[in-house]
């Protein structure tokens, strides 16, 4: 097993980024293919290696695959909700797939450049998970050409990470020097507002192995020699507590520090239609399984705002996306044409200004405690409606 520091054990996923810029097949992409529908030793239809994913087991097809774009075929045979991973050394997230219901098949396309990795299988979607071995050996070569439509959309996302995270790292100085100032009021009210700008681009900070958990982690992720750091652990301070402790500074200098650090790394992170696929869905993934359940923001309840960044990152991909997926699947365009809108407009009923109930300073949204059953119930349909067109994203913009 691949060493790792405390990694986020509800937390989605999230983008796979890698140091490809593709949008088709390439020559060894088609020998790639053709070899492993040939031999039938993956096990799948049309070359897809079959992953199955038990509550004690995670039994990957084959051990080896030659470089290039490859679609995972997961059936969960557990007892249990999973969620399956393919990391590289470090455990850096290459793909991901989550919330996979038992007797639920899930399809996962990643480009793999040669290279040892670990497939994953979490059963309940915890712990570091059930890993098997993977080799990738060979080469890809980089298309020719690639649609100008798609590398417009590559330039217009990779324009708006580094966008929010220069904001992430502005909003996230004025949160900690709040803190370091002792100013808990002021504290409290600046943490809605950091935490909207990590929310839209999370699945490009968890892409960077052990940041995201540095900086994310929730205290469920505590290991013995671990110490609970980020947002997560002042925020607690701040909303459960109501006090800052003698290590507040520490841990704010330590939050200052590590969004610098991503904000560095962004910027070297190359992009593909692929993983702005992965990413926008993996986002909806992420509010399906800890926004909309509240588990996420356990002690000030901005559940919605975190809620509402995952949705903008998604609806971000998704408008830099829309030309080629117009041209490619209209039908496609049409049905999340609707499904934002209903989804946004859904989430927009829960808006609150000072003076009403549910209202938390900083937060553009009632407190999540202010929600009724009906009303999460309501936002979890949404949300499960628009995650299935939203995962055929990330084959339309691969397929020729």
């Amino acid at each position: 097993m691949m060493p790792s520091v405390a990694r986020r054990t509800l937390s989605l996923v999230p983008l796979a980024v890698v140091a490809l810029v593709a949008t088709g097949c390439s020559s060894n992409d088609k020998a790639a293919s053709a070899g492993s529908s040939s031999g039938g030793k993956n096990g799948g239809k049309n070359g897809a290696v079959t992953i199955k994913a038990g509550d004690k087991s995670c039994e990957v097809a084959t051990g080896s695959l030659p470089a290039g774009r490859h679609t995972f075929s997961v059936a969960n045979t557990a007892s249990q909700v999973t969620e399956v991973y393919v990391y590289a050394p470090g455990d850096r997230i290459m793909g991901e797939v989550e919330n996979i219901g038992p007797s639920t098949k899930r399809d996962l396309i990643i480009d793999l450049p040669a290279g040892e990795y670990e497939v994953a299988c979490k059963p309940g979607m915890v712990g570091d998970g059930i890993r098997s071995t993977l080799k990738v050996t060979g080469s890809r070569a980089t298309p020719a050409t690639v649609d100008q439509r798609l590398r417009t959309a590559v330039a217009s996302y990779r324009a708006y990470v580094e966008s929010e995270t220069a904001a992430l790292v502005d909003t996230t100085a004025a949160f900690t020097a709040a803190v370091t100032a002792g100013d808990l009021a002021k504290a409290q009210a600046a943490y809605p507002t950091a935490r909207l700008h990590y929310e839209r681009i999370e699945p490009i900070a968890e892409s960077f192995g052990d940041l995201d958990p540095l900086i994310d982690m929730r205290a469920d992720d505590i290991t013995e020699g671990t110490p609970f750091t980020g947002f997560h652990a002042l925020e607690q301070m701040l909303f459960q507590k109501k006090a800052l402790g003698a290590d507040a500074s520490a841990l704010a200098d330590g939050l200052d520090v590590n969004t610098a650090k991503l904000a560095g790394l962004v910027k070297t992170v190359r992009i593909t239609p692929l993983t702005m696929g992965n990413g926008a869905k993996s986002l909806l993934d992420e509010v399906a399984k800890s926004k909309v359940t509240g588990e996420e923001e356990r002690y000030s309840r901005i559940d919605l705002l975190d809620f509402a960044g995952n949705v903008d990152g998604a609806k971000y991909v998704y408008s830099a996306l829309r030309p080629a997926l117009q041209e490619r699947d209209p039908a496609l365009v049409t049905a999340l044409d609707q499904r934002f809108p209903a989804l946004v407009g859904l989430l927009d009923t829960h808006r609150a200004q000072r003076g009403d109930r549910g209202y938390v300073p900083g937060s553009p949204y009632v407190s999540y405690d202010a929600l009724s059953r009906d009303e999460v119930k309501a936002l979890a349909v949404e949300v499960d409606t628009i995650s299935e067109p939203l995962g055929r994203i990330s084959s339309v913009v691969t397929s020729k």
